[in-house]
């Protein structure tokens, strides 16, 4: 899965907010594969990536959360030191700038998730 749909919402930064998020799509039955929370002292921004990026944007719409939708890169790298410098060093080389990453892997697996944002999608599926 290198190419992915990621939903973008801006959240107040007070308690519940992440649970009503969770629990709409858990209402959805759409699955989080991915996710990260940036704050600041009024809102977070929430980025994702479900395993139903329509029936995700739907359910969010419904409950005035306005999801933006934006293009990914997805890689599944190994679960091993230096995994992540190679695949960044690739892109880097062909010019590819990474705005932003987020992933995460389980202690014992074999390889990790890890999404980055980047400024040419086409350029770094070619890279990657």
């Amino acid at each position: 899965m290198p190419r992915a749909t990621q939903l973008s919402v801006s959240l107040a930064n007070k308690p519940g907010q992440l649970a009503k998020l969770a629990a709409t799509m858990k209402r959805a039955k759409v699955n989080l594969l991915a996710i990260s929370v940036v704050d600041n002292t009024d809102t977070g921004l929430v980025r994702l990536i479900a395993d139903d990026s329509a029936k995700a944007t739907r359910a969010l719409a419904r409950v005035g959360m306005k999801p933006l939708r934006q293009p990914v890169l997805v890689l599944h790298l190994p679960n091993e030191p230096g995994a992540l410098a190679e695949a960044s060093a690739k892109l880097a080389a062909s010019g590819v700038n990474i705005n932003y990453c987020y992933g995460s892997v389980a202690r014992q697996a074999a390889e990790g998730s890890v999404v980055l944002g980047v400024d040419d999608l086409d350029k770094a599926l070619r890279a990657a």
